[in-house]
């Protein structure tokens, strides 16, 4: 996941290939509850692992239950309808989907059981109101209070005085989020043991009805068969009773899946992409995008659990929508109405308000950030596509789905954008919330022509600190690291083990050709070996400086140092990084130091190994080295005629980050 501060998305220009889908979150976390309150274990499978998720099962665990995982296993041993812990502190972050229905079965169980417990999440979670669930609540019996605004979280609810009553006559309003009506069928069942069925009424057009739908779906799998005279009515059976299935798997999150249909209605031309994890026959009501992304044009084959979308007509047609039965996926609708002919309107998204963040002010500000015209009502938007596009830097309000969406519009080319253009998204670690490797699942399937993908170099004499600057830089931008000194290094180990000698060029060239190299979080391998400790040997290091002076083995290791040039971007180090690797790079930093620096940073470095040194041994060494790279007659070291020169002799580390990334900011269309 990417938790950078923000991520700057290159002009894309096409997808193609497979993306696997994570668990849907509203499945994941109504299963969890649900084998929460069993008695027994439930296995579940393809549990959506986020943010979302982790507080619901850190919740569980604080209330008894048992939670054991295995990859994208959890078994949880539930608390079989008691209260084994009486008293707890829950802060669910901004997960509606925990805070809803653990208040009201946290309610019911506290009024049959006792107990004291109090529910809290971070700011944004204390504005979205639930007091339409909490006097449901308190009409049957349960005693739930506010800690601060009437209506709103943090709440504390406690045993209830007189025992619950009144099961029979349950209301609650239906237009203001279908979370509330869940969160009351999944804990009512367990206020049933006493002989007494439940009945809810809905006030007014409920919203949301497919979510309802998967929740009545989960109950049954759960064994509580709930009778339903349309939407209006709901009644749960006396002496309900929850029954562990023992294993369930979560299909995958059709919210999710809006993104990359999205992206292939505007960019799958000759092959489709194809989504795993959700198909046709999904019990998500987000499915209906689907039927949405047909209609303005994508052409979408779909079966149980999978689904192939190509684009079709583009630009796209424009969609007249009521969006109730698909409110978080309308938000990716928002964003493909950029690339349709003419205005499209949403409607019946109201409930866009009292989501993680007021969608409907969020997504009209962002779409006219990057150009275009929106209209607003207390349930309605609409957009007219951008005259003239503009790279725009989207805040995303912590709200994943705001993020997720506006990737598309770095698909501005598909829709005549001239010049094609960057969007960057602030705070891309929200995802994190339902999809935290979205990005990563994005880049996997998209391409973008090579200019677009931007590279920054870092080139500079030995020991001048290139590698921990770029390594840094790096990092801040969540691009992807060369380090071609590792490169050179791990051809000079492989030399060195198979006896190859440094001036046989024609062995050493074949060797470099054929070098099974591989660079991730888990460090340096070569073949089946690791080794990133072997390669900050200085003999190492000094016959790289030798062996790099050969042509042919610099044109071996090309190939290698270019295929690191991908998604999002790139932060290349090393010697000729600028002017024969990357010619092209956006922004040339060579950096200097003096020799006296350099080697007393040296010296440190090693003295802190526990490796013995020789501090003007050292000096006349990288010396010896500066002499030999700056005069070899192939590539020899020395800045590219645009490069920023950066002295860092008297600089932090810090400070030169902050150097750079103000040059590179400045290059950038959101300098």
């Amino acid at each position: 996941m990417y938790t950078t501060r923000f991520l700057d998305v290159p002009p894309l220009d096409s997808v193609a290939g497979t993306v696997r889908l994570p668990g849907s979150k509203s499945i994941s976390n109504r299963v969890l509850l649900l084998a929460g309150l069993c008695e027994g274990e439930t296995v579940i499978d393809g549990l959506l692992a986020s943010d979302d998720t982790e507080v619901m099962l850190q919740a569980l665990a604080a209330l008894g239950c048992t939670v054991e995982r295995s990859g994208e296993a959890v078994c949880i041993r539930g608390i079989g309808g008691e209260l084994p812990v009486r008293e707890a502190d829950l802060f669910l972050g901004n997960a509606g989907t925990a805070m809803r229905p653990l208040t009201a079965a946290l309610a019911v169980l506290a009024a049959v059981h006792g107990g004291a417990f109090r529910l809290h999440g971070v700011a944004r979670m204390h504005e979205r109101p639930i007091g339409d669930l909490v006097d449901a609540l308190r009409a049957i019996g349960c005693r739930i209070d506010y800690e601060a605004a009437p209506g709103y979280p943090p709440l504390r609810i406690g045993a209830a005085p007189s025992g619950l009553h009144a099961l029979d006559a349950i209301r609650v309003r239906g237009d203001v989020s279908s979370q509330f009506l869940t969160a009351l069928l999944l804990a009512l069942p367990l206020a049933t043991a006493g002989g007494s069925s439940a009945r809810i009424s809905v006030d007014g057009e409920l919203i949301s009805k497919p979510y309802v739908g998967m929740t009545l779906q989960l109950l049954e799998r759960f064994g509580i068969a709930v009778e339903r005279d349309g939407w209006q009515r709901f009644t749960i059976p006396a002496n309900s009773q929850y029954r562990s299935p023992r294993t369930l798997r979560v299909e995958g999150d059709a919210s999710s899946a809006s993104y990359f249909i999205g992206a292939a209605a505007i960019a799958a031309g000759g092959q489709p992409l194809r989504i795993e994890g959700v198909g046709l026959d999904s019990m998500q009501g987000d499915i209906r995008f689907v039927d949405a992304a047909r209609a303005m044009g994508a052409q979408v084959d779909g079966g149980a659990g999978w689904l192939e979308v190509r684009r079709g007509t583009l630009p796209l047609r424009p969609i007249d929508l009521d969006c109730k039965h698909l409110p978080d996926a309308a938000m990716t609708l928002a964003v493909l109405a950029l690339f349709a002919e003419g205005t499209s309107r949403l409607t019946g998204i109201a409930s866009w308000r009292v989501k993680e963040t007021d969608r409907i002010a969020a997504m009209a500000t962002e779409l006219r950030r990057i150009g275009a015209a929106v209209e607003t009502t207390d349930d309605s938007i609409a957009i007219t596509p951008p005259a003239e596009w503009r790279a725009g830097a989207i805040k995303t309000y912590d709200d994943h789905r705001v993020a997720m969406c506006f990737a598309l519009a770095a698909f501005s080319r598909c829709a005549g954008a001239a010049p094609a253009l960057p969007v960057r998204i602030l705070d891309p670690r929200c995802v994190g919330k339902t999809f935290p490797d979205f990005f990563e699942a994005l880049f996997g399937v998209a391409a973008a022509r090579p200019d677009d993908i931007p590279v920054l170099t870092i080139d500079g004499p030995t020991a001048s600190g290139k590698g921990t600057l770029a390594s840094a830089v790096a990092a801040r931008l969540g691009y992807h690291l060369l380090d071609s000194g590792a490169v050179y290094r791990a051809a000079a180990l492989a030399a060195s083990r198979a006896g190859v000698d440094r001036d046989d060029e024609p062995a050493l060239a074949d060797l470099a050709a054929r070098l099974d190299l591989r660079f991730g979080a888990d460090g340096v391998w070569l073949g089946g070996d690791e080794v990133g400790e072997s390669l900050r040997l200085e003999a190492i290091g000094s016959l790289a400086s030798r062996i790099s002076a050969w042509p042919r083995v610099r044109r071996a290791l090309l190939d290698i140092q270019l295929a690191f040039h991908r998604l999002p971007g790139l932060v290349a180090d090393g010697r000729d990084m600028g002017t024969v690797v990357f010619p092209v790079a956006r922004l040339k930093v060579f950096l200097t130091a003096s020799a006296a620096q350099r080697a007393e940073r040296r010296y440190r470095q090693l003295i802190s190994r526990g490796i013995s040194a020789n501090i003007d041994s050292l000096r006349a060494d990288l010396e010896a080295r500066d002499a030999r790279d700056q005069s070899r007659s192939v590539s020899p070291s020395r800045p590219a005629p645009d490069a920023l020169l950066l002295d860092n002799s008297a600089l932090s580390i810090e400070d030169s980050v902050e150097q750079v990334l103000a040059a590179w900011q400045a290059r950038t269309p959101f300098g």
